[in-house]
């Protein structure tokens, strides 16, 4: 079983793929840092406060022993009050866009890099068999 584990790991396909698992975490982290500290105090700045992923509405009422403020969506959000916090969202559906369309144009530039390649290796087929056939000339 071991050794069957160790040819199972060995393979090209499962190395690949934990190397893609830890790349796309690692960007992941960069996307999110993207859009948490570049583009989202933009927008926020734009919207009039500069913590847009704290935008909020409350559906319901704070718990009386409630002492902390009535703008912290963190704070709010652990004492249970029920919050619309559309702007966590929105941060969320901008990182996904971003990461989407990133994750877009790498997969378009593999695509044209193996169509390239592909290319490449019909034409080095197509020569092989041209030389075989010249080949067989030849010999006749």
């Amino acid at each position: 079983m071991l050794r069957e584990f160790k040819a199972f790991i060995a393979r090209g396909n499962v190395l690949d793929l934990a190397v893609a698992v830890i790349i796309g975490a690692a960007f992941a982290a960069i996307v999110s840092s993207l859009t948490d500290d570049v583009i989202m105090p933009v927008i926020g700045q734009l919207a009039g406060g500069l913590d847009f992923s704290s935008y909020f509405v409350r559906l319901g009422e704070v718990p009386a022993n409630y002492a902390g403020s009535l703008t912290d969506y963190a704070a709010l959000k652990k004492a249970g009050v029920p919050l619309l916090g559309y702007g966590a969202f929105l941060t969320a559906l901008i990182k996904f866009v971003i990461l989407a369309f990133i994750i877009f144009l790498l997969v378009k530039a593999a695509n044209r890099a193996m169509g390239k390649r592909l290319d490449a290796e019909e034409a080095t087929a197509e020569e092989i068999l041209l030389l075989r056939e010249i080949r067989d000339s030849l010999r006749r």
